[in-house]
């Protein structure tokens, strides 16, 4: 459909698409940096969340591995006591390096490493008195509740930190829900813009699409009505060709029995006449030597003779170029050499033949013989070959007739318009059913393939 007709039959379509297209666009980019940005900090603020917990786990786990210590002397508690106080020494310092630039956070933050260097301290005291073998006054230590006030701070500043980690993640959360509530806002607007404009743009399309449809329904019945005509048309002129050419072989057939039976007969009568009146000469000239006028006749009847073989044996050849006797005779295979050995004879092109019997009707084997013999004579014409390869056979119910050389060879796809002895087989082997394939190139030869249906013959197979 024209887009430019439509646009000039709704003016408002057009327009009103761009706006909701770059309103759309602007809408959606600026959602996304809002909402990426919201799921950038609200991600950081939950690394924070972890990051306190882990320092206070990490704290109360040293607490409790040195208390473990303390009563057992064993060492294997030293190792998750150093463990718990680095990781504890870790998130402060990742909370420092998060808000070195937040003033709400700095003082707290300091007075929570105060608290923490003193736990530490007391922590380290019970450890250093245990390894100095003074476990009674470790246990003074741990009694006494020194460090309490150290860790109750600790944990309130703890707390302090994830409520206001819990302050911040809410009111990012809030803010991401307003960038999609103003997008889903956005994109329910935009979506009623393209739906009036999809609207105009519709209803003018419609109109243009029932137009086109009774266009194309009558361009549709036209061409239905055209392509009848030209059916029958290509079926009439198919079964005319078919009908021409069978016309012209029993033509030929006919003439070819008239030469023979008649025009043969009489050549043969004038030749035993001649031949007897050379006799009757002959034997004059033996009884009355000398006699005049004899030795002349003599010569003038051999001449004769001579004219009257001769004209016996092109009026052969003529009628076997007519119709070829072997093809009723002795059937196609032996026809096809004697077509090709007569060719190689005749040219002195080498010829590679493989033909095997193949189940045609006789009005077809005259065709594929004359159109093997149109082949063979454009190849002696032009090709300027040294090989010739010609095959034969049957298979999955299709006849193959292929014949190939070795020639200069031609642009097939450039053939010109005057090429009719190509356009004759062509026509011929499609009357019959089959198709016929041309493929060459320059310098690269010839290669012809006729395909034919098997077809029962009507005379019984030649051997």
């Amino acid at each position: 459909m024209n887009f430019l007709s439509v646009a000039k039959r709704s003016p408002l379509v057009f327009p009103l698409a761009c706006a909701a297209t770059v309103a759309l666009i602007f809408l959606s980019e600026s959602s996304y940096f809002r909402a990426t940005s919201s799921l950038q900090e609200l991600a950081v603020m939950t690394r924070i969340r972890m990051t306190t917990r882990m320092m206070l786990v990490g704290l109360l786990d040293a607490e409790t591995n040195q208390r473990s210590y303390l009563l057992t002397a064993d060492k294997v508690y030293l190792e998750p006591y150093e463990r718990g106080l680095a990781a504890s020494k870790e998130g402060m310092r990742e909370l420092g390096l998060a808000f070195v630039r937040d003033p709400a956070y700095v003082a707290l933050l300091a007075d929570t490493q105060l608290h923490f260097d003193a736990k530490k301290n007391v922590l380290a005291q019970g450890i250093r008195l245990t390894d100095a073998g003074q476990s009674e006054q470790a246990s003074l230590l741990v009694k006494s509740g020194v460090g309490k006030e150290q860790m109750d701070e600790f944990r309130a500043n703890v707390a302090e930190l994830l409520q206001i980690e819990t302050e911040r993640t809410a009111s990012e959360q809030a803010s991401l829900a307003r960038t999609l509530l103003i997008n889903r806002i956005g994109l329910a607007t935009l979506s009623a813009v393209c739906l009036l404009a999809l609207f105009l743009y519709l209803r003018q399309a419609l109109i243009l699409k029932q137009r086109t449809l009774d266009s194309r329904r009558t361009l549709q019945d036209d061409r239905d009505q055209l392509q009848d005509e030209a059916g029958i048309s290509t079926l009439m002129m198919t079964e005319l060709t078919q009908h021409l050419l069978t016309a012209r072989e029993d033509e030929r057939g006919r003439l070819a029995r008239d030469l023979h039976d008649e025009l043969g007969a009489l050549l043969t009568s004038a030749k035993l006449d001649a031949a007897r009146i050379k006799s009757r000469l002959s034997q004059t000239a033996t009884a009355v030597p000398g006699a005049p006028g004899v030795s002349e006749a003599l010569e003038r009847l051999t001449h004769l003779v001579g004219t009257l073989n001769a004209s016996i044996a092109l009026g052969r050849t003529i009628i076997e170029d007519l119709r070829p006797s072997t093809l009723s005779n002795l059937g196609l295979v032996p026809t096809l050499e004697i077509l090709v050995n007569d060719f190689t004879e005749a040219t002195g092109v080498q010829a590679h033949c493989d033909l095997q019997p193949v189940a045609l009707a006789s009005s077809t084997e005259i065709v594929v013989y004359r159109v093997m013999q149109e082949a063979i004579t454009n190849i002696s014409k032009y090709a300027q070959a040294s090989q010739l390869w010609v095959s034969m056979k049957q298979d999955a119910g299709w006849v193959t007739v292929s014949l190939r050389d070795d020639g200069i060879g031609f642009d097939a796809d450039e053939t010109p318009r005057t090429a009719y002895g190509l356009l004759g087989m062509r026509v011929r082997i499609e009357a019959e059913g089959g198709r016929l394939t041309v493929i060459s190139q320059p310098g690269q030869g010839t290669s012809i393939q006729l395909q034919l249906p098997v077809q029962c013959s009507t005379e019984p197979p030649k051997a």
